[in-house]
């Protein structure tokens, strides 16, 4: 899919998509690894943040959370739906997490829930040495990875777990949960693998 990007979409649908994330809750979509969530207050990453909720449920939980969100549309949704909860956004984007990495933090938790699928195989071995140097010691990188129809003018990959269990060991980092799961929103066809990722 060359000449698509990761975002494609989003920005033109945030409205819809705002409303549809926001009908899950956090504990709902993430039930199966709330077990890996560091003790607050810890420093985590929500990469690909959407319409914050899971950012904004995280920070109620007393952690101090940093979004990142590159749809500029969705961004500024969720800083409204949730300005209430102390979250720091931030425009960036994998596989580099340039922004994030000039702001030298290392994190506790890194979240990266539905946006493995929008990058190619260059950029998922590129975005998981990214990941994995922006964890602290201890820390823990959840991962969700898509499998099914991709929706029209959408950039998305169906990305094999083994490979990415792989490509997270060359990284030094090794699969501390691993899971599936169907889809919450009822999707045909779809299911979503979830992995726990933690350095050596």
């Amino acid at each position: 899919m060359p000449g698509i990007a990761g975002t494609a979409g989003y920005n033109e649908a945030a409205d819809v998509l705002v409303r549809q994330y926001e009908t899950l809750t956090f504990e709902d979509v993430h039930a199966d690894v709330l077990h890996l969530l560091p003790d607050a207050p810890a420093r985590v990453l929500d990469v690909g943040a959407g319409s914050g909720r899971d950012a904004a449920a995280l920070a109620r939980l007393g952690h101090r959370v940093v979004a990142v969100e590159p749809a500029r549309e969705l961004r500024e949704r969720a800083r409204r739906l949730h300005a209430d909860t102390p979250v720091t956004w931030i425009d960036d984007a994998l596989p580099e997490l340039e922004a994030v990495h000039r702001g030298g933090r290392r994190f506790d938790l890194v979240l990266l829930s539905a946006v493995w699928m929008h990058l190619d195989g260059d950029e998922r071995a590129r975005a998981m040495k990214s990941v994995a140097s922006l964890l602290a010691p201890g820390g823990r990188a959840v991962l969700t990875l898509r499998h099914g129809p991709v929706p029209p003018a959408r950039r998305m990959f169906d990305v094999p777990v083994a490979e990415t269990v792989a490509l997270a060991e060359v990284n030094g980092l090794h699969v501390v949960h691993r899971g599936t799961r169907g889809d919450l929103l009822g999707r045909p066809g779809l299911r979503w693998s979830v992995l726990g990722l933690q350095p050596f």
